[in-house]
C-alpha cells in the first residue's frame, strides 16, 4: 500500500459500497474501525444523495481490540437485518479490520439469517476500488442468478441486460438512459439494468436475457464472464462511447440478434460529425491532447480525439492496472507508449514534459492542468461534485457524442479568439501575457522563455523604463479609456514613448493627441 496525498481509487471495500449503494434491497455489513466510515461522504457529497449508503459499520475502537471484536460484528449483522430487512446481505472487512482476522464471512454464515448472505474476500493491500466493485458484482451473480431456458430469438423481441453502472460512476446515470433509449429504438427489450437500480431479485433473473451489454468492463467484465459460464449468455464487446463506437455497437447488436441496423443508422441524431468538420472547427485540427483516466474512457477518448475531432494524441494512459494490456494496445495503434500508473506525480511529470494543448482526464488531471495552465476536460472517475451535473449529460450514444464535442471544445481557445490574441498580442489587456478569457485571463504562463532582444527592442525597453516614471493626468486617463480596448495598449505605449522622447513628466490630453498626430504621419 502506498501513502499519497491524492489517490485515483479507494480500497476494494469502497468498490463494494458502490455496488450496494447503487442497488435496492441489498445491505452491506462492514467490519471496520470508527475512522473508516469516511466513505459515506463520497456518496452524499459528490452525488448529492438524499440518503446514506446502505452500510452498517461495526465501528470498533482501540479499546475494543483487547476484547471480542468478533462479537461486535455478529451483533451488527443481527441488528442490521432486524432494522433494514434487506433481501440479501453482503459482508466483509475494511483494510484496517482485515489485520485482526475475525473472519466476517464465517461468522455471518454461522448466524443463519433467513436471507442470502454473500461473503466478500477483498484483499485490501493487493487490490483497489474498481476490482472490489467487479468482484462484488461477480459474487452477487454467482450466488443469486439462476439459469433460465430461453426460446430462440427468431419471431420475438431479443432481450438483454445492461451491466456495469454503479453509484459514483462517471455519468453512469445518464449513460443508462441514453443506451436504454437506443436499444429500445433498435427493437431490443431490456430485462435488467444492474447494479444501478436493481434489487437482489433482479440479479436472480439476469439469466432470462438473451445477451448482455457491458457498458463498463472495469465493473461488469467479470460478471459477464460469470453469466456466460452459468447461463450461456454472450456479451456485446463494443462500448458505445463516441460517434463511431456507437455505430459499431449498433452493428454488433444487430449481428447478434438478426435485427436490421438501417432504421437506427439512417438520420443519426448526432451533430458531432458535421460540427467537427465545419469551417468553425478547423482550429481543432492538430491540437495536441493528453488522455488519462480509467481504461474504458481513455481508450474511447483516444479514438474520438484522433478519428473524430482531428486532434493529435501525444500521450495516454490509465491507473487501473488490470486493463493495462488493452490501453497499451490502443496506445500502440497511435504510435505511443502507454503510461500505466496510479501515481499522480508521474502523470504530472508526463503532462509537463509533453506540454499538450488539452488534457482529458479525471479530477486529478484537472488539478494538474490548472497548475500548468493547460485547458482540461474531465472524462473519467474520480470526479468531483461539479462533474455530476443536474442536467442530462451522457457520455455514451449519439447524444453522448454531442456532449463530448461540447465538453472538449469548450476549454480550447476558439479560432477567432486565437486570431485576435495573435493580432493584438502587444496590448496589455488582450495579450499572450493575459491569457485566454475562458481560462480566467489572469497571469502569464508558468513557463517563460527568454528571447534575445533586437536593437529596436532594446531601445523600446529603455523608453519603457523612462515611461514608468511618467504620470498620467486624470483627464488624459479618462480620454485614453475611450479608445477601443484592442488598440488602447498600443496608444498608451506610443503616448508614453512620445512623452519620454520630449522630456515630459506628465501626460495631459494635449500630449495624447500630439502623440497620435506624431505616429499617424
Amino acid at each position: 500500500m502506498q501513502l499519497t496525498v491524492w489517490t485515483y481509487e479507494g480500497p476494494p471495500h469502497v468498490g463494494a459500497m458502490r455496488i450496494a449503494t447503487a442497488m435496492s434491497g441489498l445491505h452491506y455489513v462492514l467490519h471496520a474501525p470508527q475512522g473508516d466510515t469516511y466513505a459515506d461522504l463520497l456518496f452524499t457529497m459528490i452525488e448529492r444523495r438524499g440518503a446514506r449508503p446502505p452500510v452498517t459499520y461495526t465501528t470498533f475502537q482501540a479499546r475494543d481490540l483487547g476484547t471480542d471484536t468478533a462479537e461486535l460484528f455478529k451483533t451488527a449483522v443481527i441488528d442490521a437485518h432486524a432494522r433494514f430487512q434487506p433481501q440479501a446481505m453482503i459482508v466483509g472487512a475494511s483494510c484496517t479490520a482485515e489485520l485482526i482476522q475475525d473472519d466476517p464471512a464465517g461468522m455471518a454464515l454461522a448466524i443463519g439469517l433467513p436471507i442470502p448472505v454473500i461473503p466478500l474476500e477483498l484483499p485490501s493491500y493487493q487490490k483497489k476500488e474498481n476490482w472490489g466493485a467487479a468482484e462484488t458484482f461477480r459474487q452477487l451473480v454467482r450466488h443469486l442468478t439462476t439459469a433460465v431456458e430461453r426460446t430462440p430469438m427468431a419471431g420475438r423481441k431479443p432481450v438483454c441486460n445492461i451491466l456495469g453502472p454503479t453509484a459514483l460512476g462517471f455519468r453512469h446515470r445518464d449513460d443508462v438512459v441514453e443506451i436504454t433509449r437506443l436499444l429500445e429504438r433498435m427493437g431490443v427489450q431490456i430485462n435488467v439494468t444492474a447494479p444501478l437500480g436493481a434489487t437482489p431479485a433482479d440479479i436472480a433473473r439476469l439469466g432470462a436475457a438473451d445477451f448482455n451489454v457491458v457498458l463498463y468492463p472495469e465493473i461488469a467484465g467479470e460478471a459477464a464472464k460469470q453469466l456466460e459460464k452459468q447461463c450461456g449468455q454472450p456479451s456485446i464487446k463494443t462500448v458505445p462511447l463516441g460517434y463511431g463506437a456507437t455505430i459499431d455497437f449498433i452493428k454488433e447488436v444487430c449481428a447478434l440478434t438478426g435485427l436490421d441496423p438501417a432504421p437506427v443508422l439512417n438520420g443519426v441524431p448526432s451533430r458531432m460529425p458535421w460540427w467537427s468538420r465545419s469551417v468553425d472547427s478547423t482550429y481543432l485540427t492538430g491540437k495536441r491532447v493528453f488522455v488519462f483516466g480509467d481504461a474504458t474512457h481513455v481508450i474511447a477518448a483516444a479514438r474520438v480525439a484522433s478519428e473524430e475531432l482531428g486532434f493529435e494524441v501525444v500521450g495516454m494512459g490509465c491507473y487501473n492496472r488490470e486493463f493495462a494490456r488493452e490501453v497499451r494496445a490502443a496506445a500502440a495503434d497511435l504510435g505511443l507508449t502507454a503510461l500505466i500508473t496510479d501515481d499522480y506525480l508521474e502523470v504530472e511529470d508526463a503532462i509537463a514534459a509533453l506540454q499538450p494543448e488539452l488534457v482529458l482526464g479525471s479530477q486529478m488531471e484537472r488539478h494538474i492542468a490548472k497548475r500548468l495552465r493547460i485547458p482540461c476536460a474531465v472524462i473519467s472517475a474520480p470526479f468531483h461534485v461539479q462533474d455530476h451535473p443536474a442536467r442530462f449529460s451522457p457520455q455514451m450514444g449519439f447524444e453522448g457524442a454531442n456532449v463530448l464535442f461540447d465538453t472538449w471544445v469548450h476549454p480550447l481557445v476558439m479560432g477567432l479568439e486565437e486570431h485576435l490574441l495573435h493580432m493584438f498580442r502587444d496590448d496589455f489587456e488582450f495579450s499572450d501575457e493575459a491569457g485566454a478569457s475562458h481560462l480566467g485571463g489572469h497571469g502569464a504562463s508558468a513557463a517563460k522563455t527568454t528571447v534575445p532582444l533586437a536593437a529596436d527592442a532594446v531601445a523600446s525597453t529603455d523608453v519603457a523604463s523612462v515611461s514608468s516614471e511618467i504620470v498620467w493626468a486624470p483627464d488624459a486617463e479618462a480620454e485614453l479609456k475611450k479608445i477601443p480596448f484592442f488598440v488602447r495598449g498600443k496608444a498608451k505605449k506610443n503616448t508614453e514613448r512620445f512623452a519620454a522622447e520630449h522630456g515630459l513628466a506628465t501626460i495631459g490630453v494635449e500630449t495624447l493627441y500630439d502623440a497620435k498626430s506624431h505616429y499617424s504621419r
